[in-house]
């Protein structure tokens, strides 16, 4: 979309799916890009395999953005009831930024709505071998709220006490 050769970053991956999300990823905001409006695109697969991609979405007001991943998310429930299994993000550069596109860990917001819906969600993170790592690894103070009731599945909401302000994993 840019006239300059950027690399797809799926190469230094390892795992099959780490590889594959981020591929889908890169070729979607490969083809999307528009500075200052569209920078990283997200793949997200169900437990069916169907990957899903979202796309971030800037905005005048920073407060109105939305991100990729909760594209891919948004695009995912519409779709289907399945479990979501793993996802990855791509950034892409900017023309004032060397033609590297990077892997990016999802942001604090979105590592929280994640793993309000998936609670056994992997993410693709950076790193010299970019790897699936558990998404509720990279935020180990998860926010735990009482709006929805705890299951064997999502363990997150109603873990404290009520009353005693116990947080079971400190």
């Amino acid at each position: 979309m840019t006239g300059r050769t950027v690399d797809d970053p799926a190469a230094d991956c390892a795992d099959p799916l780490a590889r594959a999300l981020v591929s889908v990823a890169f070729a979607t905001i490969s083809e999307r890009y528009v500075l200052a409006r569209h920078q990283i695109a997200a793949a997200l697969q169900d437990a069916d395999g169907t990957i899903h991609i979202g796309l971030h979405l800037d905005a005048m007001v920073g407060r109105a953005s939305v991100c990729a991943e909760a594209g891919a998310l948004s695009a995912a429930r519409l779709a289907t009831g399945a479990d979501l299994v793993a996802v990855a993000a791509v950034r892409y550069p900017k023309p004032t930024e060397p033609p590297v596109a990077r892997i990016v860990p999802p942001c604090g917001l979105c590592r929280e709505l994640l793993l309000d819906h998936a609670p056994n969600l992997r993410a693709v993170t950076p790193g010299r071998t970019p790897a699936l790592a558990p998404l509720a690894g990279l935020l180990p103070h998860k926010y735990v709220g009482t709006k929805w009731p705890a299951t064997p599945d999502h363990p997150y909401p109603a873990r404290i006490t009520p009353g005693t302000g116990d947080i079971p994993w400190t």
